[in-house]
Order: C-alpha cells, then sequence, then structure tokens
C-alpha cells in the first residue's frame, strides 16, 4: 500500500482549528507516494525537461537562500540536489516579457508595446503561431510537450475579439506545445476560468462568457461599487471590477459561473494535471512548462497552509508552492525518472507585497525579507525587480553546488537545446546563450558577461560586476493598462532622474550612484546599451573557454 504524505495543519500559538476534511479527501486523489528517491531510477536517453515558473517570488523567500521564517523544505532538496544560482535573472520585471523570452529566447522589448506589456485577458497571442519556440524545438526532437497553470501570453489572432464560448485558438498549441490545461492570464484578471487545448472547460451553453477590460458588461456587482461583498479583503480601483469568489478582479466578466475557478482549488488542479501529464508521457521524453499562480494576487491559501508561515498570507501561499513542487517530485520518483530529469525552479519576476488587494501582505510580514535586502520590488530593474530564484536539479549530470555566475531565464532555450543535441537555426533565439556549460559545473567563468533587464521605466544593463539604469522619462497616465495608476507608489519609482551607474559586488543593494565618480564607466555601458538595442542581435554569443 502506498504511503500517503498530507501537509500538515499550523499549530502556531495564534493558529486556530480549522475544518479541512474536504479538502484533505481531495488530496488524496492526488497525493501518490512519500517524497522519496530510494529506488534505481529509470534512465532515458534524452533528459526530461520540467520548467517550474513561480509568479512573483523573491530571491529571500527561500529558506534555502536564507529566509528564517518561510519554510520550503521540498525546494529545499532541489536545491541540494542540484545547482542553485544567486545570480539568476529573469528577462524582466513583469510577467507576460520573461514568459514571452523564456519561451522565444529573444528579449521581449525587441517586440512591439503589444508584446511587451503586462496582457490583459482577452488580449491576443504575443507569439506568431509557427515560430520556433523552446516546446516546438523540443517537440522536432520527439518531446512530448504541455504546459499547465498561468500561461499570460495571449489567445486569438488578434483580428476578431477572442470569443470564450467557441474553440480559444491560437494559442499555445499553435506555439509548440501538444497539450495545455491553463488560465488565460493571472488570477487577479478575467476571465477566471481554466481552458484545456481549445476549450473553456465545464461552461454552459447557455450561460455563455463576455468579457471586457473597457466597460462593465455585466449588471454583477463589482467590488468598487459593492466593497461589502468582498468576502476576503479589499481592493484598488484597479482590481475593483466583477466579483468572483468573494474577490474582485481587473476587468469585467459576464456569464461562464459553471465555469469559473475557485481560488483555493488551484493549487490542487495545478498538481493533479501536472501529475497526469508526465504519467502519461514517462516512457518517452517530456517537456512540461508548470506556471504557479502564486505569490501573485490574489493570494489564497487551501485551508492546510492557512496561517502556517507566520509571515501571514503571502508566506503562506509560498509554502503552499513548496508543496505543489514536492508533489510534482514525487511523481517523478515514484515513476523513477528523476534521476534523468532535469528540473529548473524559477520565477517569472522579483516579489512585491501590496499588489492591490490589501491583504495584510505589509503589516504581517514579520521581519521576513522577500528580495533579500535587494532595493526595488517586481516592475521595476533594480535588483529586487529582476533578480530571482533559480535552481537546477539533474541527478545524472549536475553535482550539488551554489554558483555565482549569471543565469538568465533567455538562456534556459539555447541552453535546453545544447543538452538535447538541438542545433539553433539562423535567427531563432537571438538573445539564449548555451550556458550548458555553466549548467553542469564544467566551467566557473561567467559564459554570460552581461544581460539586459527590461522594467515599465526602460531598459538597464547588468555587466560583470556594473549595473547601469538610463534616466528615464515620468511614466505617462494609462502606462500600465487596464486602468493602473502612473502615480501609484509601486509604479511611480521607475521614473529614474538621472542616471545611475552601481558596483553590484560591493554595493549588491544599489544605495550607492557612482556616475559621478566613473563616468567614464557610465558613458561606456550607456553606449554598450544603446548598441545592443540597435544590433537587434542579443548580447554578445562569444563562447566562453571552459
Amino acid at each position: 500500500m502506498r504511503k500517503i504524505q498530507l501537509p500538515r495543519v499550523a499549530r502556531s500559538k495564534d493558529s486556530v482549528n480549522r475544518s479541512i476534511t474536504n479538502w484533505f479527501v481531495a488530496l488524496l486523489l492526488l497525493t501518490p507516494v512519500a517524497f522519496s528517491s530510494a529506488e534505481p531510477m529509470k534512465l532515458q536517453g534524452k533528459p526530461n525537461i520540467l520548467v517550474i515558473l513561480a509568479d512573483d517570488l523573491g530571491p529571500g523567500d527561500l529558506s534555502c537562500a536564507g529566509s528564517t521564517k518561510i519554510k520550503t523544505p521540498n525546494i529545499d532538496r532541489l536545491a541540494a540536489d542540484g545547482v542553485r544560482f544567486t545570480q539568476g535573472y529573469a528577462p524582466s520585471a513583469t510577467c507576460t516579457p520573461s514568459r514571452f523570452s523564456l519561451l522565444t529566447g529573444e528579449y521581449a522589448w525587441r517586440q512591439s508595446a503589444k508584446k511587451n506589456t503586462i496582457l490583459d485577458g482577452d488580449a491576443p497571442l504575443c507569439i506568431e503561431p509557427g515560430r520556433l519556440t523552446l516546446p516546438a524545438m523540443l517537440r522536432q526532437a520527439s518531446y512530448q510537450t504541455g504546459i499547465v497553470g498561468k500561461w499570460h501570453l495571449g489567445l486569438g489572432d488578434g483580428q476578431t475579439k477572442v470569443d470564450f464560448n467557441r474553440e480559444v485558438k491560437p494559442g499555445p498549441l499553435e506555439v509548440g506545445f501538444d497539450y495545455c490545461h491553463i488560465i488565460p492570464a493571472t488570477v487577479d484578471r478575467v476571465p477566471s476560468v481554466w481552458i484545456e487545448n481549445y476549450k473553456v472547460l465545464n461552461l454552459d451553453p447557455a450561460d455563455p462568457i463576455t468579457v471586457s477590460y473597457l466597460t462593465n458588461i455585466s449588471d454583477e456587482p463589482t467590488g468598487l461599487e459593492h466593497p461589502e461583498l468582498l468576502s476576503r479583503y479589499g481592493a484598488d480601483k484597479q482590481h475593483a471590477c466583477t466579483i468572483i469568489n468573494g474577490i474582485s478582479r481587473i476587468g469585467y466578466m459576464k456569464g461562464g459561473h459553471s465555469a469559473r475557478f475557485k481560488d483555493e482549488e488551484l493549487p490542487k488542479t495545478v498538481v493533479a494535471k501536472s501529475v497526469e501529464f508526465i504519467e502519461k508521457h514517462q516512457d518517452a521524453p517530456f517537456f512540461l512548462e508548470v506556471g504557479l499562480f502564486e505569490p501573485h494576487v490574489p493570494r489564497v491559501a487551501a485551508p492546510p497552509f492557512v496561517g502556517k508561515s507566520g509571515c501571514g498570507l503571502r508566506g503562506d501561499v509560498i509554502e503552499q508552492i513548496d508543496w505543489e513542487v514536492g508533489e510534482i517530485m514525487k511523481a517523478l520518483d515514484r515513476l523513477k525518472l528523476a534521476d534523468n530529469t532535469l528540473v529548473i525552479f524559477s520565477s517569472d519576476n522579483g516579489p512585491i507585497l501590496f499588489d492591490g488587494y490589501f491583504d495584510r501582505s505589509e503589516e504581517d510580514l514579520n521581519g521576513h525579507q522577500p528580495t533579500g535586502g535587494l532595493r526595488g520590488w517586481k516592475y521595476l530593474t533594480y535588483e529586487g525587480g529582476c533578480r530571482v530564484p533559480l535552481i537546477a536539479r539533474w541527478p545524472q549530470q549536475i553535482k550539488p553546488r551554489v554558483s555565482d555566475q549569471l543565469f538568465s531565464l533567455v538562456d534556459v532555450y539555447a541552453t535546453v537545446a545544447q543538452l538535447t543535441g538541438q542545433e539553433l537555426k539562423a535567427g531563432s533565439a537571438p538573445d539564449s546563450l548555451d550556458l550548458s556549460s555553466v549548467l553542469l559545473g564544467k566551467t566557473k567563468k561567467n559564459v554570460r558577461d552581461n544581460t539586459v533587464l527590461h522594467g515599465i521605466g526602460g531598459l538597464a544593463l547588468r555587466q560583470g560586476d556594473w549595473k547601469y539604469i538610463p534616466a528615464t522619462e515620468k511614466m505617462k497616465p494609462g502606462g500600465m493598462g487596464s486602468g493602473a495608476n502612473a502615480a501609484d507608489p509601486r509604479f511611480a519609482a521607475a521614473t529614474v532622474p538621472e542616471a545611475l551607474l552601481f558596483n553590484l559586488a560591493q554595493d549588491p543593494n544599489e544605495t550607492n550612484n557612482l556616475t559621478a565618480k566613473y563616468p567614464d564607466k557610465a558613458a561606456e555601458l550607456a553606449k554598450e546599451l544603446k548598441a545592443i538595442v540597435a544590433q537587434g542581435e542579443g548580447t554578445k554569443k562569444t563562447k566562453a573557454k571552459p
């Protein structure tokens, strides 16, 4: 009989007993075996590739990275068995551009503004169908490809408004995935539904879905007009549209009541569909991207995790992330796939506390530091906005260690291509570097000597230990879209009145502007950034010798 392990309920001084029987029954159907890898592993010629991407997770949010408050034992195990990069970067401080870069190997800022912003839930697909993406490249190498969880790269052709009552396409299946089980955008944006391949799940044809980000097309209450109906916490104006599951969202949604997800059930769905995909394709190499929803807003912890972290709701959902990772790892162990599976765990951008909902994430922080002390947060090109957790485990090939070498998510494409024996075609993945020698510990040098970082205020350049942020113009009203206020402190900080120059080796928290002291270095990096943008060929692609 298989051993069942369930998440433990918090027993802190302030915790109270909660009824969680129904949730545990659901978990019994999901949890296959204890988290163990003692048995011999099944080896395959090509490694399975599993990318787990959290949403707004910071470099200081993991106990393996120094958190003394929030506990992440399953992610810690990944780090202990693999390589943890302390200089891991998301290409952008916002989600859609980073996810674009991961799948295309190209900086999103090279594209039009519509592909370089935070997309709404009814935005068109921002990757051209037929483009050779990471999953499409792997599919050519006989991989089965899938994505579960957050998508946020648009749906539809942009010529006609996407109709969620019919086949929703083009989407993931047109850019290289064989299977998808996704929500269209972020959890705080409508439509609040699951889409499997081309169909919205559990949709009643008699109750069709209509979505608008411009006007209220529904007679349902909104958070702005009826804040008394918000059963969890209040929201700012941007997040105060249609109320779904007691939470007001960005945008307006009418209909589709039977298809609407419940926030507290999202994690178990992600686990179930991920494990199902792995089980189905255990005998052939697979590529699976798992887009976790946490700790992005609105933050909702499932019953076993409420009050568990001691760091408020945001801390609770991070421990929920750890449970999701653990359950997926159990599946690899049970199927004897772990030894020859490359697992990459990271986040699409840095952390943020208040992000539209008054969920006490700031008040209940309890001394925890999501950025690990780095300056800035999500949206900004400071280190706190773009530096992210980055862990890779492949027991067959990677020796456990901690590395301070540069590694960006844009490099996953070229690195995986090398590891799987695929040649990059001319023009594909223009900004992605093959960092396989870094990943496998065959060199101690920085193969990537610079990386361009994107935020809502513009671009920044890190080169070696130096970081250069150009002066930027004040963000215009409406620059964030969907009703965001440009004067909001979250976004106003993106305005940089004067150019900034930092030496990250001496000043990792970016507190001392060195432009006056080293004007030649500032001018050099400004010229380099301009050249990278102008040439359209990405960062230097010279190979460092191990």
